[in-house]
């Protein structure tokens, strides 16, 4: 019997784009998506803030036997992107079972920092 692979729900509390970057890296974010299966993920990224309305239904595609790395300054709802200097959440919801981890490249001083954690997966209770 094979074991299931990933989640459909993933949720991560806390992003935050540095409004600037100090040397030769740029500050930056990224959804990184495992995609174990034979067939493309389809995902669907809501973006939650403190003071504005969220920024829904943002579609990304993770091709079959693949990872993607999706810079979050780069996702879009309608004209509509994630503004540096703020904070925000997501939930990441795919149309079959994945992984996702989160990162963060912090560049706003000469020693820079990278933080790399797993999302929080929601697991189905079926």
């Amino acid at each position: 019997m094979a074991a299931k692979k990933g989640e459909t729900l993933w949720v991560i509390p806390d992003g935050y784009i540095p409004p600037q970057s100090s040397g030769e890296l740029e500050s930056h974010e990224s959804i990184c998506v495992l995609n174990t299966n034979h067939m493309d993920a389809q995902l669907i990224v809501n973006v939650y803030f403190e003071d504005r309305e969220p920024l829904e239904g943002i579609t990304v595609l993770v091709p079959a036997k693949r990872t993607l790395h999706q810079r979050t300054a780069l996702l879009r709802s309608g004209s509509e992107s994630i503004p540096k200097g703020v904070p925000y959440a997501m939930e990441v919801m795919s149309d079959i079972p994945v992984y996702v981890q989160y990162s963060r490249l912090d560049a706003t001083q000469p020693a820079n920092a990278l933080m790399s954690v797993m999302a929080y997966p929601v697991r189905d209770n079926q």
